[in-house]
């Protein structure tokens, strides 16, 4: 019988994790399609209806010890009439005052400003620069300084990018 109790328990544990997992990566909402290295998430409804595209490196490098979770996401939220918002979180703070360097295909390059574990675009109009960069490139590679002064970089496959993108557009009526 205690076997079999600690049998349960392990099984227990180990679904929880994968949950658990799942659940900071993709802030608790499950996928509702995945286009290769990036997945598609939907919640809420009608005008509170919020439709995001989430997406990992697929290699990272830094002198680092420690790493909490780190993605990009471009979100569209109904009811704030917001639109392609990209959004890079780091895993750990970044460095006050500093900024992320964004390069796709080693042709484009953007800035974006800092505030404590994650990195925005300045506005709507740098958003979508991004974004359509994104769309047409293949290779994205991101810089960062964490508050204690290292130097992180992670890259991201933009493969199934575009398609995820048009997905949050349908989902979220963005044409």
């Amino acid at each position: 019988m205690r076997n079999k109790s600690i049998s349960t328990l392990a099984v227990f544990l180990i679904g929880f994790t994968v949950v658990t997992t799942s659940s900071v990566k993709s802030a608790g909402v499950k996928p509702a399609n995945v286009f290769k290295d990036w997945s598609v998430h939907i919640t809420g409804k009608n005008k509170k209806k919020i439709c995001y595209l989430h997406g990992e490196p697929k290699k990272s490098a830094g002198k680092y010890k420690r790493r909490g979770p780190t993605y990009l996401q471009v979100t569209h939220r109904r009811a704030d009439r917001a639109h392609n918002e990209v959004s890079i979180t780091a895993g750990y703070s970044y460095k006050k005052g500093s900024a992320v360097s964004v390069k796709i295909d080693k042709k484009n390059s953007f800035s974006m400003f800092t505030d404590g574990a994650t990195a925005w675009s300045r506005d709507a109009r740098d958003d979508a620069s991004l974004v359509a960069a994104m769309r047409a490139g293949t290779t994205m590679v991101i810089t960062g300084t964490s508050k204690r002064g290292t130097v992180t970089t992670d890259r991201y496959s933009l493969a199934g990018f575009t398609a995820a993108h048009k997905a949050i557009n349908r989902a979220c009526g963005k044409k």
